[in-house]
């Protein structure tokens, strides 16, 4: 998923969105980059994302090394996600998205300025 021989083109906009583009991925980004780190805080999420999308996406996102998934309780288990280098990469992309949404897209809500001003996490 991470190689040039897994995407349909060379394009970097056609491999980033090959790698991140569908429905669920940057609403799980941005949850990720707002506080929310664990499984029935995504499913809490205004865009109600079904569970076995939830599921699906988190798995695919740890593949594609945009998050790491760190268990918290054992017994049972039970884990959290946290952004990697490379995921919190993305948080220029969704910002620039709220920019644009917010000037072209009437009724789209305002993200908090700490959300906006925040810088890329280098960890």
């Amino acid at each position: 998923m991470n190689t040039i021989d897994s995407q349909r083109s060379g394009c970097p906009i056609a491999t980033t969105l090959d790698l991140a583009g569908d429905k669920w991925t940057f609403v799980i980004v941005r949850d990720m980059l707002t506080g929310k780190s664990r499984f029935g805080e995504f499913l809490a999420s205004p865009e109600t994302i079904p569970t076995n999308i939830l599921t699906e996406r988190l798995k695919r996102m740890e593949k594609a090394g945009l998050l790491l998934k760190r268990a918290y309780q054992l017994n049972p288990p039970r884990f959290e996600y946290l952004l990697s280098k490379k995921g919190m990469a993305l948080l220029p992309i969704l910002q620039e998205m709220c920019r644009w949404a917010n000037t072209f897209i009437p009724g789209t809500w305002t993200p908090p300025k700490s959300f906006m001003s925040r810088k890329t996490d280098t960890r």
